[in-house]
């Protein structure tokens, strides 16, 4: 790919995903950046991981004004792949374009083709035949390479909904509370038993049970964790200015007025 000088500086807005092309092909070119020079597929898994997720938190936060920003964030990384993966001569940013837009147009037959689904739930079956057809999966185990490389949460709630497209399911919500309750013993008869490994399967198994609870609810366990864990970061840092009032800092306030202050702060939240 040559680099067009103009187009760095390309004030057209129907070529600004060719002008970031152009960019990122001028950042990795001799005598551009030597940090982007040295990046691999590898070496930025992590800045993957990391927009993908402040992109979804910004959306979580209803935080629209910084969406765009984390959305062009997160597009960096398809681009900056695609250039490293165009110098090794295996496929380009075109390539990856073309590709998802042939994907869509096979899995919507009812769109492009002559299919006469309606409804969501037949949409959906419709995909996943298309998609073990496309992968050659017919003949390998239902659930093989469901989710691979997703966080456990997430992979927990794909393995579980792929299963119930089958049948695979509890009939009722009760059935999922039940087995939530029949985890939660088996834990506490392993740890009576002071069998760690049992402790540490049945603690899987209860936050497995979890998950399907939240799929009953329609609620994405990852977004229930995230929300957990902002509201445990708030009230403790409550909590902490509780404890400053009373001239005490963390270190030196006691398991009791730690415990006092968090009851405080958590009767503010209400």
């Amino acid at each position: 790919m040559m680099t067009d000088p103009e187009m760095i500086e390309c004030p057209d807005s129907g070529r600004q995903l060719a002008r970031l092309r152009a960019i990122m092909h001028r950042l990795r070119a001799p005598g551009g950046c030597p940090w982007d020079a040295e990046q691999t597929h590898e070496s930025i898994i992590p800045n993957l991981i990391e927009e993908a997720y402040e992109t979804v938190d910004t959306i979580q936060r209803g935080d629209y004004a910084h969406l765009k920003e984390e959305l062009g964030d997160l597009l960096l990384q398809v681009v900056f792949h695609s250039e490293i993966a165009e110098e090794a001569g295996r496929f380009n940013l075109d390539d990856v374009a073309r590709d998802i837009s042939e994907k869509l147009v096979r899995r919507h037959p009812h769109v492009f083709g002559s299919s006469d689904v309606a409804t969501t739930d037949a949409v959906l079956q419709q995909w996943d035949e298309i998609k073990r057809s496309e992968k050659g999966d017919e003949e390998k185990p239902y659930l093989h390479d469901v989710g691979r490389g997703l966080p456990a949460l997430l992979r927990a709630s794909k393995l579980q909904k792929k299963a119930a497209k089958v049948g695979f399911d509890w009939p009722v919500e009760t059935g999922v509370v039940a087995k939530i309750r029949e985890e939660l013993l088996e834990l506490q008869s392993a740890m009576d038993a002071q069998d760690l490994d049992a402790v540490a399967e049945e603690m899987g198994d209860l936050m497995f049970s979890i998950v399907n609870l939240a799929r009953f609810r329609k609620v994405d366990p990852e977004i229930l964790m995230n929300a957990a864990n902002n509201k445990f970061e708030n009230r403790f840092g409550e909590m902490e200015r509780i404890l400053k009032q009373s001239g005490l800092t963390l270190e030196a306030a006691s398991p009791g007025q730690m415990e006092d202050a968090w009851e405080t702060a958590k009767g503010r939240e209400r």
